[in-house]
């Protein structure tokens, strides 16, 4: 893959004018979310789709979550049960993604040749006025290199796909900090494939099988090791604390777990960027929110292989 230069352009109407006309080119650009930034490209277009596994270095058996402006554009992709009409009426849009049956008119390449369709509408104005200037499903995983550290800021994105792709829309941090909550809805009810922001109140389902973005055992990594529920730093660690466990940096100093979200992945690019030689992150309680938490920082810190 040939460098390019890549812009940053803050979030306004000309920056999303630009970037619908590279997405209409078949280009991908990175665009903040409210969960973490994406890198979206035309959900329709199987040459669009392939520059983003192209970008990512993203293995092509990972499926992408297609981003739509609500309901009505999610009919078209997907086939919709009441349970699916409930769970978007409420919670739409917002960070919950829905895994249905695929219609036709997505490439082949979004879904990693699965039946089904990961699928959600977002709430950030950016993505949302992009899905409006489009007028198309946009595929948008996260906007970071394949594995690595999910992008909350647009610097992130940067450091990470930098001379990768031509344009990344600085909308400013993101709020949740955290991808979305993937459920899949099937004849015999809701599993749940990622946890996340919205909490359902389900037990992860851990069948071996790669349904949905998120699910491979090695993700949202550091590069330096990473150990977990430490109680104080080892030689050449850089300590992320939480509540009464002070460290370098804190996740929440209050044992706030939204704040402890949204603060994940900055304190994980913090320490990655850091002078020690490995990283360590205290105990964080595994309730409500607390249990996506875990779940990202169980994937950053499983050994690669």
């Amino acid at each position: 893959m040939s460098a390019q230069t890549t812009r940053i352009l803050s979030y306004g109407p000309e920056a999303i004018a630009e970037a619908a006309r590279l997405i209409d080119a078949g280009q991908p650009v990175a665009v903040p979310t409210e969960t973490v930034y994406g890198l979206a490209a035309d959900a329709t277009s199987g040459a669009a789709v392939a520059r983003i596994y192209e970008a990512k270095g993203r293995p092509a058996f990972n499926p992408l979550i297609v981003h739509v402006a609500g309901v009505t554009e999610a009919r078209m992709v997907a086939d919709f049960n009441q349970a699916a009409e409930d769970l978007a009426e409420r919670y739409w849009p917002g960070p919950l993604t829905l895994v249905l049956p695929r219609r036709a008119g997505i490439a082949e390449l979004v879904t990693a040749g699965l039946p089904t369709v990961a699928i959600r509408a977002p709430a950030h104005p950016a993505m949302r006025d992009l899905l409006a200037a489009t007028g198309k499903p946009l595929a948008a995983p996260s906007a970071n290199a394949s594995g690595q550290i999910s992008p909350t800021r647009a610097d992130h994105v940067l450091a990470s796909l930098g001379g990768r792709i031509p344009l990344i829309l600085d909308g400013g941090p993101t709020a949740h900090g955290l991808e979305s909550t993937i459920v899949a809805i099937t004849e015999d009810g809701l599993r749940l494939l990622r946890p996340g922001p919205i909490d359902l109140g389900l037990e992860l389902a851990q069948n071996g099988r790669i349904e949905a973005p998120g699910q491979l055992d090695r993700h949202y990594a550091p590069r330096k090791s990473l150990r977990l529920d430490a109680i104080e730093a080892g030689p050449e660690e850089w300590l992320i604390g939480f509540g009464a466990i002070d460290g370098d940096a804190t996740l929440s100093s209050s044992g706030d777990l939204v704040e402890a979200a949204a603060n994940l992945f900055e304190r994980l690019h913090e320490a990655d960027g850091g002078g020690r030689k490995r990283i360590a992150v205290a105990p964080v309680p595994r309730r409500g929110l607390g249990a996506a938490i875990n779940d990202r920082l169980a994937r950053a810190a499983s050994p690669p292989g």
